[in-house]
């Protein structure tokens, strides 16, 4: 017999196990006459022994066979090589036991006598089954590679326990909330769960509520129907509907109005969906991780986040720590994000131990995403071939607290001397964080959005319900 390893022919391999021998060699000849590349079996035991030896996309195996039968060939066949096509042989009889074993994991069945055209046609179309399952393992292993645990860079004690808690969380169905600060990796972690799931093959798909205006939102998300506003000149498939059977990462998820708050609720608690503009919903079956960069019991307490949908969302919750919390981590991730700006340069750069010195002692209010822009900038500006500590202009060196990363001044209290409560301190941070910006950028939103890292959206609302507001009024999308 051939050694398949040193025969190439585009088609494929296929193997056929029928312990009647005309029926094999028949079978195996039109198929070869296809250009398929095929290998025989008389009983289950060599079928097994073919399948551990070689690759083989498909094999055509005999229901009705001694000693070992055609479902018991199957079950054994698809431990040995889960990825395999089954097209069961049969008698007109026995369909009944075919259909069991398509419930068991076989592709398809044929009757035999069967026709030429009607086996070709079965074997084409596990054929090209095969090849679709080899695209989807190659892009599910390349997204593993980019956005599973090692994209998670770092093995501070606070990393390690994420990703211990990642990995736990990550092989089961629950909703997931991530919660840090701007600029931590919270979609990085998101991913990471993804990559690490059952649903790794099946599609991930990010939406940011602050960056989509709230009119548009809900058919972002949910899909619309034909005419349902004016300039929906088609039905259209949302966000949910793409990521059926995968994961849906919804991020700055407290950044949505109480309104839409309700049907994302419905959402998860009945999963189905409802386009705007439509009556019946569909069904869907999706995994949900969301994120935010607030303090989402706080946005609860002032009822400006639904209580119910906060403990949908809050099955298992995922804290990304600020680099602050893990400086150790820095000479790491510098080093990652220098390695990443290398392959795009002519010029590769290496960082100088005072360097990485000097990194460590910058508190990094914009967190990770900070230092990144950082070692981008150094990588692309430097003249040298080593990056030295002037090459990493860093912005004054003050400890980070609140929601935006400004530290909190002393609220001045009235004659009672009262303690402001939490609330109060970080409204008032956000205030004079916010403030100081504005008068520093004359008044550039753009330049204020990127300096606090928060989105131009995120930045307007905050404005707006601190009562803070640029010459001109309202603001323009």
């Amino acid at each position: 017999m051939t050694d398949p390893s040193t025969t190439t022919l585009p088609r494929g391999r296929i193997l056929v196990v029928d312990d009647q021998r005309n029926m094999r060699a028949t079978t195996a000849l039109l198929l070869r006459s296809e250009g398929y590349f095929v290998l025989e079996a008389a009983t289950g035991e060599e079928a097994l022994q073919i399948l551990s030896g070689g690759r083989v996309e498909l094999m055509l195996t005999d229901l009705k066979m001694e000693p070992m039968d055609g479902l018991t060939l199957l079950k054994k066949a698809l431990e040995v090589s889960p990825r395999l096509q089954v097209i069961m042989m049969t008698a007109f009889g026995s369909i009944e036991s075919a259909v069991e074993a398509m419930r068991q994991g076989a592709f398809d069945y044929v009757t035999k006598p069967f026709k030429e055209g009607e086996l070709r046609y079965r074997v084409e179309r596990a054929q090209e089954r095969a090849r679709l399952q080899a695209t989807v393992d190659m892009l599910a292993g390349e997204f593993n590679e980019r956005h599973g645990l090692s994209a998670l860079v770092g093995r501070s004690p606070a990393m390690l326990e994420l990703t211990s808690r990642l990995m736990r969380v990550a092989q089961s169905d629950a909703t997931v909330l991530v919660q840090g600060e701007s600029g931590t990796g919270k979609e990085l972690v998101a991913r990471a769960v993804h990559a690490h799931s059952r649903r790794k093959a099946l599609p991930f798909v990010p939406v940011n509520c602050a960056a989509i205006s709230e009119s548009l939102l809900e058919s972002e998300l949910f899909g619309h129907a034909k005419g349902a506003f004016t300039g929906a000149v088609r039905a259209r498939r949302g966000l949910v509907e793409e990521a059926d059977g995968g994961t849906l990462f919804i991020d700055e998820v407290t950044e949505t109005t109480p309104a839409f708050q309700s049907k994302l609720l419905r959402t998860l608690q009945d999963g189905e969906v409802r386009r705007v503009g439509e009556s019946t919903a569909v069904k869907v079956d999706v995994r949900i991780v969301a994120a935010t960069n607030r303090d989402i019991e706080l946005e609860v307490q002032e009822k400006r986040f639904r209580q119910d949908l906060y403990y949908r969302l809050n099955v298992v919750t995922l804290r990304v720590p600020p680099l602050r919390e893990r400086l150790e981590d820095v000479p790491a991730l510098a080093e990652h994000f220098l390695k990443r700006a290398n392959a795009r340069s002519p010029n590769p750069k290496r960082l100088s131990a005072t360097a990485v010195e000097h990194l460590m002692g910058h508190s990094f209010p914009g967190n990770v995403r900070e230092l990144e822009n950082l070692v981008e900038q150094a990588a692309a500006l430097s003249e040298g071939e080593e990056l030295l500590p002037e090459d990493f202009p860093l912005r004054p060196n003050a400890r980070v607290g609140g929601a935006l990363g400004a530290p909190p001044a002393p609220l001045t209290t009235d004659a009672s001397s009262r303690v402001p409560t939490l609330a109060e301190a970080v409204e008032e941070a956000e205030r004079r964080a916010i403030a100081q910006a504005l008068e520093r950028y004359a008044m550039d939103l753009g330049r204020v959005a990127e300096e606090l890292a928060v989105s131009s959206t995120t930045l307007w609302r905050k404005m707006k319900r601190l009562n803070l507001r640029p010459p001109g009024g309202e603001h323009r999308e």
